[in-house]
Parts: structure tokens; C-alpha cells; sequence
């Protein structure tokens, strides 16, 4: 199975670049990215990105944090294209599970992106309020974790095997810190991995061999010494 690179980005400028590149097979935003971009009108916004991402799957996230707001952003965002995942929290701003407003959606049908999530324990608990159709990502945050010193990688391996028997559940790498990050995800068997864009260039270049990157990296530490008029 080979691991889909979505690209992580609200930049509409850059959603038009990333857009025309084959190795990004989908988009994934969020409210954060969103109003970094400049973002006054959140639908309009959306809907901005949906003009130029027609054809490839995009996850766009509510904000609502009770079950009514959840499900009422939900069919709202669902409605705005077919290649539309509608992200769900796990849990609310309180901590309570969001299962009866993720099995609510699913029995309509709706694509869910439920992000957030940071274990094993969390995917079966999604798993048990999803039926075996309609598809759901489940999005695990790598990055996150590891910077509280936690190592990711087991909570994925049992994370897909929980999602073995359900064809329409796909697992994503999250929360990226470095290219690398791809090498793990498709080695474990990731279904899709949501890169941000400069580390997605990065992914593009790979394939350098150690003697080449010795040799560009000291020609960058002569080059810059020489630029600054070093002396010692």
C-alpha cells in the first residue's frame, strides 16, 4: 500500500501551487491555519479553496464545540463539495467524547476527518461508533506527542491493526515535523500522511547520497564564512 501525501496548508496562493503537484494526492486545513492565511469570513474562505481544490479530497474543520454547533457546522461544511471530509474533534474543549455526534454524521453519510487524536485507545473507541461504509480518516498527531516525549510509532501499529477489518477507514500521520516523518508513516503502513509544504520540497529532493550532502554542507559553511569576511 502506498502512503498518500495530503498537503497541510490554508494559503490560497499556495493551495493553487501544491494543487498541481502529482505527490500531493489531498489538502488538510484547520481554524488555526486558516486565520494565519488572513482569513475574515471562515465560509467564504472555505469556499475560496474549494474553487481550486475541486478534484482532490480536503478536509475543513468546524469550530463548534457542543454536539448542536458540531452537527449543525457539520452538514453546513458537508454541503460545500463532494470531496469534502468534515473534521471532528475526538473530544470537545471539555474533554467529552465527541461518539454520539461521530456516530450521528456517519449514519448521514458524511466523510469525518476525526482529528486530534493521540492513542490507540481513542481510535477503538471512534471505531465502535462507525459502521464499515462510509468513510472516516482518523487523524494521529505524531508530532505533537513527540515533542512531550512520547514515541508515536506504537500507538500507530496498533491503530491500524484496530482499523485492519474496515475498508473505509484510512489512518493519518499528523502533526509532521521533519521529511523523515514520511519514511515512518509509509513504513508502517500509514494510508495517508498531511505534510505542510516546505517539508513536502524537501520530499521531492530525496535521494541524496551521504558524500553529496558533505560536500554541499561544507560549501555552504565556506560560502557564508567568505560572504561575512571571516578572519581569525
Amino acid at each position: 500500500m502506498k502512503t498518500k501525501i495530503y498537503c497541510d496548508i490554508a494559503d490560497l496562493e499556495l493551495i493553487k501551487k501544491f494543487n498541481k503537484k502529482k505527490i500531493v494526492k489531498g489538502f488538510t486545513t484547520n481554524p488555526t491555519l486558516i486565520r494565519k492565511a488572513g482569513a475574515k469570513n471562515y465560509k467564504k474562505y472555505c469556499q475560496e479553496i474549494l474553487k481550486i481544490c475541486k478534484n482532490k479530497p480536503i478536509s475543513l474543520e468546524v469550530f463548534g464545540d457542543t454536539n448542536k454547533t458540531i452537527k449543525d457546522q457539520a452538514f453546513k461544511i458537508n454541503a460545500w463539495g463532494k470531496n469534502v471530509y468534515v473534521k471532528i474533534p475526538v473530544i470537545n474543549s471539555k474533554g467529552i467524547f465527541s461518539g454520539k455526534i461521530i456516530k450521528e454524521l456517519n449514519k448521514k453519510k458524511i466523510k469525518l476527518n476525526i482529528t486530534a487524536v493521540y492513542s490507540a485507545r481513542q481510535t477503538k473507541k471512534i471505531l465502535n461508533y462507525i459502521d464499515k461504509k462510509t468513510q472516516v480518516i482518523i487523524s494521529i498527531f505524531a508530532g505533537r506527542s513527540a515533542d512531550c516525549g512520547n514515541d508515536p510509532v506504537p500507538e500507530f501499529k496498533k491503530s491500524l491493526r484496530l482499523a485492519k477489518n474496515y475498508k473505509n477507514v484510512q489512518i493519518l500521520w499528523a502533526s509532521v515535523r521533519e521529511p523523515y516523518n514520511y519514511l515512518q508513516a509509509k513504513h508502517l503502513g500509514c494510508h495517508i500522511i498531511t505534510i505542510p509544504p516546505k517539508i513536502i520540497e524537501k520530499i521531492e529532493n530525496f535521494g541524496k547520497s551521504p558524500d553529496s550532502l558533505t560536500k554541499e554542507t561544507v560549501k555552504i559553511f565556506l560560502k557564508d564564512s567568505l560572504r561575512s569576511k571571516f578572519k581569525i
